[in-house]
């Protein structure tokens, strides 16, 4: 399997049988609860689905892989759910296959995929070496045979004031010890991919929440051996030393 972050975009290519973009934390239905809270926002789904379409035209892209949190609610469906997320999923699954990996926001999300996508269990799905799963929740055993998990969740962004990139979106690619998530030794690359919604985040702390992953928590600090954070550009930002800035 190989594997490659599409730089500046939040959405990574991978290459097995064929070429597959994956992104994860989309959210949509997010501006209907900004808006509760006095924020105002334009719709980002046509954003979102043109950035991402336009992906797959220019990597020639056989298959999607949305890595689960597609709508913002975690129980209901908002009348903006309702309204967008089918008509997005269309979009998408006319131009490739669609694979989607249900995240902890996606509840009843049944009701509004078609026909032409591809519901994979929350368990993940596998591609060569690789594990491809929200990150909510912690794997099964059964698929420790794996050298890398690509997970999304934690929508990691680099929150320090001050900073020129407090406020941005990373990457983080840490090389951890196996036998902290399986009962199996050696090593294994964990891969978080940023949010696809560039909005996820606000500089006034209360719209931002910060995720927890059980396997991150399993991992960090003891089990990581290397660790990079990245910018959206691919510029390397630091190492596990500023995963508290972060997680």
């Amino acid at each position: 399997m190989k594997i490659r972050p599409l730089h500046p975009h939040a959405a990574l290519l991978l290459e097995y049988d064929r070429k597959y973009v994956a992104v994860s934390d989309l959210h949509i239905g997010l501006e209907a609860e900004l808006l509760s809270k006095g924020v105002m926002m334009p719709s980002l789904v046509s954003e979102m689905a043109s950035e991402l379409l336009g992906l797959v035209e220019r990597e020639h892209a056989d298959g999607v892989v949305l890595l689960g949190d597609i709508k913002h609610t975690v129980g209901s469906i908002s009348k903006q759910e309702w309204d967008d997320i089918p008509s997005f999923l269309k979009q998408l699954s006319a131009k490739a296959d669609v694979y989607l990996v249900p995240g902890n926001h996606d509840g009843n999300i049944r009701h509004l995929v078609p026909a032409s996508v591809n519901v994979i269990s929350s368990k993940g799905m596998t591609l060569g070496d690789t594990l491809l799963v929200h990150g909510h929740s912690m794997p099964s055993d059964v698929r420790s045979h794996v050298r890398r998990i690509v997970m999304g969740h934690l929508h990691p962004v680099f929150v320090k004031k001050g900073s020129v990139i407090n406020g941005e979106r990373v990457w983080i690619y840490v090389q951890a010890r196996k036998d902290m998530l399986f009962s199996e030794e050696g090593s294994i690359e964990i891969v978080v991919v940023p949010s696809f919604n560039a909005h996820l985040y606000a500089t006034r702390e209360n719209y931002y929440h910060k995720s927890i992953s059980p396997i991150i928590t399993r991992v960090v600090p003891a089990g990581v051996d290397k660790c990079i954070v990245a910018t959206l550009d691919g510029s390397i930002v630091g190492d596990a030393t500023i995963l508290s800035h972060i997680l």
